[in-house]
């Protein structure tokens, strides 16, 4: 659903740029066409770091200018900062950086003298990015400040991987355990449901003498509901934005990106990632993955995502803010309007969102809390103002899609699945 700048309550600062950054070859990413057509929409000038011309995002007619610069997220940091000031350069003034994963998330935070007056950023403790970033890092956080999470294990060796296998409860759940590591030494596709013991071995052992993995407590799905929370916390960590919903479906079917989800007011949960995030200091956009346990009543936390989230056009405030107008806003040094969430509302992606409504069909998994109907729906690729990239998509689709099937079957075939 198109929405134009004249049907918000205030004005962007169309003086200043956006740039998307994004390093890896993944071209259908919604969430970065999403962040183009929010701002691009306020009138502000966009530009976006693309694979090539023909991605969803690049052929958005809200793209300013595409950035041609295939990377893979593996590159040595410093050669990715030089990009970016090259970047910087061309577009001839500070633009606000929006990066939309963990590499890019943790690269400005990591780097911000070098990128400082050539963009405008959220200003961080440099170190807690890359800590949020990590699955182990952000266990330990948890720890710390009393936030419940799934019990977990971070195994040095492939010993450490036997001894676990001992004791732990199956199912587990693998997961890479951090940003950059995942995309140069990945020891699992994604979030991967592990059914048995010879299953855990098995995969074990092709991740090498140091496995960069977690293997964490399954929290079953038939006692469980998967929450989100997107946010946007200003220099005192305060939220000038913050929403809650739950995930009716993802792709893969129960944890990975998700396909249809809800807008569903929930002061409990707001209240526990306002708290945290106060508590650790973080400053800027930020994306949450929760689920709830039925069987203790905790809300716990699976992933911190230090960045934009790929869903976050679900949420919009009445008064027409989402978390990446509210940086924009912010960054620019004007007031972010308060409003409440549009309760109800629900955002489909539609590429991944049929099979895994085939999926969840059949395991008979239903969300408690979604709305019986919809007050309205937000599509992350077709837009009438803006076309071109929905097409694209479907033109892109069909190779991916079945590699990413043969993927998920080949799993299966070894003892565990994608979750």
């Amino acid at each position: 659903m198109a929405r134009s700048a004249s049907r918000v309550p205030f004005e962007a600062d169309r003086e200043v740029p956006a740039l998307i950054v994004k390093f890896g070859d993944y071209p259908l990413h919604h969430g970065g066409v999403g962040a183009i057509r929010s701002l691009g929409r306020l009138g502000v000038p966009m530009y976006a770091i693309t694979e090539d011309r023909c991605t969803p995002a690049a052929v958005s007619r809200y793209l300013t200018r595409a950035f041609v610069w295939p990377t893979t997220g593996t590159e040595d940091p410093g050669r990715l900062v030089e990009g970016l000031v090259r970047i910087g350069r061309r577009i001839g003034r500070p633009a606000v950086l929006v990066p939309t994963d963990e590499e890019a998330a943790v690269l400005i935070a990591e780097h911000q003298n070098d990128l400082f007056g050539r963009f405008l950023f959220p200003r961080v403790e440099p170190g807690l990015t890359r800590r949020l970033a990590s699955k182990q890092g952000l266990h330990e956080l948890c720890a710390e400040h009393g936030i419940a999470s799934p019990h977990a294990a971070f195994p040095r060796s492939y010993d450490d991987i036997v001894a676990f296998a001992e004791k732990a409860r199956f199912p587990v759940v693998a997961k890479n355990r951090e940003a950059f590591v995942r995309r140069r030494r990945p020891a699992v596709g994604g979030t991967t449901r592990i059914a048995t013991r010879e299953g855990l071995l098995a995969l074990a052992r092709d991740w090498g003498e140091r496995p960069g993995v977690i293997l964490q407590e399954y929290l079953p799905r038939e006692s469980a509901e998967d929450w989100i929370v997107h946010a946007y916390f200003d220099g005192n960590s305060a939220p000038l934005a913050l929403f809650t919903g739950v995930k009716v479906r993802s792709w893969p079917p129960h944890a990975g990106m998700t396909a249809h989800a809800y807008v569903v007011d929930n002061p409990e949960l707001a209240d526990l990632a306002a708290r945290f995030v106060k508590q650790i200091g973080y400053t800027g956009i930020i994306d949450l993955d929760l689920r709830f346990d039925r069987r203790d009543g905790q809300y716990k936390l699976l992933d911190f995502n230090p960045r934009m989230g790929a869903q976050f056009r679900l949420f919009e405030s009445k008064a027409g803010v989402d978390v990446v107008r509210a940086m924009h806003l912010d960054l620019t040094g004007r007031a972010v309007p308060e409003g409440e969430q549009r309760a109800g509302h629900r955002y489909v992606v539609e590429n991944i969102d049929l099979p895994a409504l085939l999926a969840y069909r059949r395991s008979g998994y239903t969300t408690p809390h979604a709305p019986a109907r919809p007050s309205g729906t937000e599509l992350a690729w077709f837009a009438g103002d803006d076309p071109l990239p929905f097409l694209t998509m479907l033109g892109r689709f069909v190779r991916p899609g079945a590699k990413h099937l043969y993927r998920l079957w080949r799993t299966n075939r070894r003892g565990s699945s994608t979750r």
